[in-house]
């Protein structure tokens, strides 16, 4: 995952994977951008799915806790 696309949120790798599978279904996209667009799109996938996999594990951090609140700091395994 490229740096730029390591800091964006799910909300944001969301909505410009979504961008791009609408331009790409409009027909009107050459190949070569295509391609292009392919490519950028998955990198925005795996971005999505490394989001998603980690409000799970949060999500599973404060069920284990007795108290629904854990003091540990998480860690994403990202810069912010």
């Amino acid at each position: 995952m490229e740096a730029k696309e390591a800091k964006l949120s799910f909300e944001n790798a969301l909505g410009k994977l979504e961008t791009i599978v609408e331009s790409m279904e409009s027909g009107e996209v050459p190949l070569a951008e295509l391609l292009a667009r392919f490519e950028e799109g998955s990198r925005l996938l795996k971005v999505c799915e490394t989001r998603l996999k980690e409000a799970e594990l949060r999500i599973e951090q404060l069920k284990k806790s007795k108290d629904g609140a854990v003091l540990a700091k998480f860690e994403t395994g990202r810069d912010e």
